[in-house]
């Protein structure tokens, strides 16, 4: 169930009580809507703990998001208090409170008419469609698995089984969990079924036992059907045992025997707890296999349990797997592949993205239509439509039941970037005030990551990027159908609206639209809903086909037969015409200015008072995120007006690349900043990062000078940075910029865990200025004069670092014994002058990646590889022929590498 509607309402309606008890008579009104909200909120989490999915409730959501437009707030224009000051005189007043008055009653009898038909439903008694069990319920009874029912239809599960089988045999080992993880219809349960049946494993368990947990997880049943698996509830006095003395027999029969215990389809850590009493044997023979979508459990569970991520098919399995269900078996006489049913299938197979499930559903719905060419063709032309109809039906409910799961907050927003989403979810105000001022001290974004973990944690999104640094997700994906399927979700809640050609006209007459995505070129103009509270662009503003349809086909046509210069008169005549029917297209949106060229954005769009993340790739006061790097035609270098002061409640700003000499921005007024991107002191002041005191990722492009630095006595210079949540620091500068500035900026940075240096400064900062928690560093065009590895050495934590084009331009790098305890990844990349590396015995002892590009003078590699056992990686590319043939096999260094298991050599 989905109350965050409610939650957002409740939000705002707080914030609004705090303003008001200075407005005689409003409070009362205010405090009376918040009152039938709580209530709601009250009803629909019972509702959501109790799986309840009912047309009603699900109709009531969506009515609350409507009845709630935000009209209240809309009068505050930077709250009511200072809306009355404004006032000219005490008529306007009462009529401005008269006003406010009637808008929240109007509100709060909309609200009660919802709340009083809630009241008429009992939650305990809900079901689907009002009778029965809830959805979920039936849902799990259905994927109910059987040990002894075993799929004939298995693909690309033997290297698993290999891996797993050792791992519960190994008597040795301290780890008593084995968790197999993975989405729902990824195979866990046959996987799991296939291990339990082995002869491997029967013979070396004496006992082996079954169970299935589910969501709804009952440790009494749980607990008897391992017991029956082992013969011991033999008599019904057994079976009307106390639930304690039941963790208590099967606790002692672990103990002492070697048993198997397979828990299938565990859902979360609290089910782990109600049936860990059973399972508490410290010294046993006895292991647990566990299936699951949440990986966290096996941690939970066993500190040293082992965690298994079952991954997709590939294409090649997949086929396979396709071929199984969907044609006869080989040695039938109907055994026949026609070629264009072939290549119709294994297009088919492409859309099901590796999931087993999916395509066994598929090749069981094709199965059916063998060998009908005409009914593979429709099912081809509109794969997912087939996937969502009765023969799917299997498919949509292990996605509900992932979906069901999870917590409110974390339906149902989805996005591949993840700064962008957390910036997004922040804006919307999923991340409500309250959390971020009670949750021990954490900022949104804080919170934010937190909930994007939890969903890599339950295997609902599969992370495909990582902070180097910090390991914080950088970019996600999710499975295909389950997109869908969430889509779909978001659709049936009337949470999202997606526009393209074929239905923007309707937006101009739909009046309840709040979120729109256009993921295909529309005209802005279409989108013309009062309430729209999120508009999210994918496709460029203008595509290029929109272009070509302003220029008639027969100028198209003279124009691709003659070649003519930039500057041509024809040319620039088309240019002028091209320009002014898009200025006419752009009529009411756009303005156009004559002086510098450019566009600016409507006086209007001042009045969007909520507004809070905006990209454009005024002076509004909620604004949280402001991107401006524009790419401009008609300059390099782009004019900032000195307005971002009044924006206070800046989390992410991203100013210009190149700002012209006019710029100078005071930004000392914006201590909610957590991103700076592209600051200088040529059009910025260094004081005012000062008092940023909530900076977290800060980029310098451009010059950084200190104002009055004190040369001689440096020590007695005021610090740059005060923040401690700074993790990330960039400079990247065309000139030189002064060591000592350098030196007394990352002094300031006490906390930083990134460091990109891409600016000349001919010698490193001493050791103690770097800080201690540094775990990447990358260097580029530094042009180091002296070997920086003795400083870099005796950084603790330092696991990626790199040097790039002429970083360092000495001739030799050492390296010595205990340096670099923590390295990972070592890169060096077009180093020019360097001509001898050497490595001691002991150094770089966890170096796992090495790799060597273009330094064309270095000799040979450094002796001291042999000794580093944990590489795993050496990469040669663009290195001169004869250090390659030393690298070689039968070369003088391989005898150096000869123990990494993959050399890669390029040209």
């Amino acid at each position: 169930m989905d109350f965050s509607a409610v939650s957002y309402a409740l939000e705002t309606i707080d914030k609004l009580t705090q303003e008001v008890t200075s407005l005689w008579g409003v409070d009362e009104q205010v405090e009376g809507l918040a009152s039938e909200l709580r209530w709601m909120q009250s009803f629909l989490k019972v509702a959501d703990a109790s799986k309840v999915d009912h047309e009603v409730i699900r109709t009531t959501v969506v009515e609350i998001r409507e009845t709630f437009s935000l009209k209240v707030a809309s009068k505050r224009k930077g709250g009511f208090s200072n809306c009355i000051k404004r006032s000219a005189c005490f008529l306007k007043e009462g009529c401005l409170l008269h006003q406010i008055k009637s808008e929240i009653e109007k509100i709060t009898a909309r609200i009660k008419v919802l709340t009083r038909q809630l009241k008429t439903y009992d939650v305990s008694k809900l079901g689907v469609d009002g009778e029965g069990p809830s959805c979920s319920t039936e849902r799990r009874e259905a994927r109910r698995p059987y040990p002894h029912v075993m799929d004939d239809n298995i693909v690309g599960l033997g290297k698993d089984i290999k891996k797993l089988v050792p791992v519960l045999l190994d008597e040795q080992s301290e780890c008593r969990v084995v968790s197999i993880c993975g989405m729902g219809g990824l195979g866990k349960t046959t996987l799991a079924k296939k291990i339990y049946s082995q002869s491997q494993v029967v013979g070396h368990f004496k006992h082996l036992a079954w169970a299935y947990v589910s969501q709804n997880c009952q440790k009494r049943k749980v607990w008897e059907d391992i017991l029956s698996d082992f013969n011991l509830l033999s008599t019904e006095a057994d079976k009307e045992m106390k639930v304690e003395k039941l963790a208590e027999k099967l606790s002692s029969f672990l103990e002492e025997n070697k048993c198997l215990v397979v828990l299938d389809d565990i859902w979360n850590t609290e089910s782990w707890d109600s049936l860990k009493p059973a399972f508490l044997v410290r010294e046993t023979r006895s292991k647990i296999l566990l299936t699951s979508r949440n990986k966290e459990i096996v941690s939970h569970a066993d500190s040293k349990g082992f965690l298994h991520e079952l991954q997709y098919l590939n294409y090649k399995q997949s086929w396979v797997l396709f071929q199984k269900i969907a044609f006869p078996p080989t040695n039938s006489p109907r055994y026949k592949i026609d070629a264009k049913m072939k290549e119709l299938g294994e297009d088919m197979v492409k859309h099901c993205a590796g999931l087993p499930l999916a395509i066994s559903i598929l090749g069981g719905l094709l199965a059916t239509k063998y060998p009908s060419l005409t009914e593979w063709l429709k099912i081809s032309a509109n794969v997912k439509s087939y996937m969502k109809n009765d023969k799917g039906e299997v498919l949509r409910d292990v996605l509900a039941l992932s979906y069901d799961d999870l917590p409110p907050y974390l339906r149902p927003y989805y996005e591949i970037l993840a700064d962008r989403l957390i910036q997004l979810w922040v804006a919307e105000g999923i991340v409500s005030s309250k959390q971020e001022e009670g949750d021990e001290g954490q900022i949104a974004e804080d919170v934010a990551e937190g909930y994007l973990l939890e969903l890599a944690e339950r295997c609902m999104i599969q992370v495909r990027k990582r902070d180097i640094a910090t390991l914080k997700i950088r970019s996600f994906q999710m499975h295909d159908l389950m997109r869908d399927f969430c889509l779909s979700k978001a659709k049936q809640q009337k949470f999202l609206y997606i526009a393209d050609h074929s239905n923007a006209c309707p937006l101009s007459t739909i009046g309840r639209v709040r979120r729109v995505s256009a993921h295909k070129f529309i005209w802005i103009q279409c989108i013309k809903s009062p309430r729209l509270r999120s508009l999210l662009f994918f496709d460029k503003f203008l595509p290029g086909e929109e272009i070509e349809s302003f220029i008639p086909l027969t100028v198209s046509n003279h124009f691709e037969n003659h070649e003519y210069g930039s500057y041509h008169p024809l040319v620039l005549l088309l240019y002028v015409f091209g320009f002014c029917v898009i200025v006419t297209k752009w009529r009411g949106i756009w303005k156009y200015i004559g002086g510098e060229g450019g566009f600016k954005l409507p006086n209007d769009i001042g009045k969007l008072i909520h507004l809070r993340f905006l990209r454009l790739r005024g002076n509004l006061r909620c604004l949280q995120t402001l991107d401006l790097r524009i790419e401009s035609e008609w300059s390099d270098s782009i004019h900032v007006p000195n307005v971002l002061w009044r924006m206070q409640q800046l989390r992410h700003l991203y100013l210009p690349e190149e700002c012209d000499r006019k710029t100078k921005l005071k930004l000392g007024t914006l201590r909610n900043l957590q991103t700076l991107v592209n600051f200088n002191t040529k059009n910025c002041y260094v004081k005012d990062l000062i008092n940023m005191t909530n900076i977290r990722e800060l980029e310098i492009r451009g010059p950084f000078n200190i104002e009055d630095f004190n040369t001689k006595e440096l020590d007695k210079n005021p610090p740059i940075i005060q923040s401690k949540y700074l993790h990330s620091v960039s400079i990247i500068n065309e000139e030189e910029i002064d060591p000592r500035h350098l030196a007394h900026l990352l002094l300031s940075c006490e906390n930083i865990s990134k460091l990109s240096l891409d600016v000349k400064i001919r010698r490193l900062p001493e050791y103690h200025y770097l800080s201690s928690n540094l775990a990447y560093i990358k260097l580029r065009r530094c042009e180091l004069e002296e070997d920086p590895m003795p400083t870099l050495a005796e950084l603790p934590n330092l696991r990626i670092l790199k040097f790039h084009n002429n970083a360092f331009e000495g001739k030799e790098m050492f390296c010595s014994a205990q340096g670099f305890p923590k390295l990972e990844s070592l890169s060096l990349v077009f180093l020019n002058s360097l001509e001898e590396w050497k490595v001691s015995e002991g150094a770089m002892a966890s170096l796992q990646r090495l790799e060597i590009q273009k330094c064309i003078r270095l000799k040979e590699l450094p002796d001291g590889l042999r000794f580093i056992a944990t590489l795993q990686e050496l990469k040669i590319k663009s290195m001169p022929k004869t250090f390659k043939d030393k690298v070689e096999e039968g070369g003088e260094d391989f005898c150096k590498v000869r123990h990494v298991p993959s050399i890669i050599l390029q040209e």
